[in-house]
């Protein structure tokens, strides 16, 4: 599934972001790994992002695949 979420942070070296998903607006996770696809620069604080998540009782197996 394709969660849509907002950009808490980002890490250029790792490529590794933390997320704030729609759906749970409290809550963040980090270390949420980013498609190499996705240039560095595109990654601003804020911004929507596409999280494809492959297992929702793990919100670590997923992968951000799309920024706008």
């Amino acid at each position: 599934m394709v969660e849509r979420g907002e950009l808490i942070a980002f890490n250029s070296t790792t490529y590794l972001a933390t997320v704030r998903f729609a759906a749970s607006l409290p809550g963040t996770v980090a270390n949420v790994p980013v498609s190499r696809g996705i240039a560095a620069a595109q990654m601003v604080v804020g911004r929507r992002v596409a999280v494809a998540v492959f297992d929702p009782a793990q919100p670590l197996d997923a992968v951000v695949v799309g920024v706008w």
